[in-house]
């Protein structure tokens, strides 16, 4: 599973963050199968193998979310290791069957304080979809700041091109726990 396991296992405030594994990829398809994930996230004709190519991908570390005992979606981390633009990137999905509840702010929370606090990063990046509000409203929650669209930035899985939001997130930015568990979340 590519170098996922390099991480660890990470405790947010509601979530646990741990490596993701092969056993993970049905709950993790069904949960990029929903609308609402597949619409931002795609897949391509045979989802299994995307989201198993998804754990694969070398210098990208994969984590599944866990709430309650179960996995409710992914979160990764890629990094830029050239000294001179270091930083990392995150992305996240969850099952929306959980959206409203702060899971998501939680779960960029608490990797983005693991990427701050143990890796050292001093920037970190994550870059939705214009379109995509509560997203946007999730990142914000943990500080990340909108730097520019980015127009026509990514291919959908209807073929059309969308914009994308990149937002970065410097780390004395990062914000604390979240004062209102469940009112937005990602």
């Amino acid at each position: 599973m590519g170098s996922s396991s390099d991480t660890g296992t990470l405790r947010g405030a509601r979530v646990r963050l741990r490596p993701a594994v092969e056993a993970d990829v049905p709950a993790l398809v069904r949960i990029r199968a929903e609308p609402e994930v597949h619409r931002w996230w795609g897949g391509g004709a045979d989802l299994a193998a995307s989201v198993a190519e998804d754990l694969r991908t070398p210098g990208t570390e994969t984590l599944a979310v866990e709430f309650e005992g179960r996995v409710v979606g992914a979160i990764q981390w890629t990094a830029e290791e050239d000294p001179d633009y270091r930083h990392a990137g995150i992305d996240v999905f969850l099952d929306p069957a959980v959206h409203g509840r702060g899971l998501g702010t939680d779960a960029v929370r608490t990797l983005a304080r693991y990427l701050v606090t143990e890796r050292g990063h001093h920037r970190l990046t994550i870059d939705p979809a214009v379109a995509n509000d509560a997203a946007v409203r999730c990142y914000a929650k943990v500080g990340f700041r909108p730097v520019g669209v980015m127009r026509r930035y990514e291919r959908g899985p209807d073929g059309t091109w969308h914009d994308g939001l990149l937002m970065d997130l410097l780390a004395e930015e990062l914000t604390g726990e979240d004062p209102e568990p469940g009112r937005l979340g990602g």
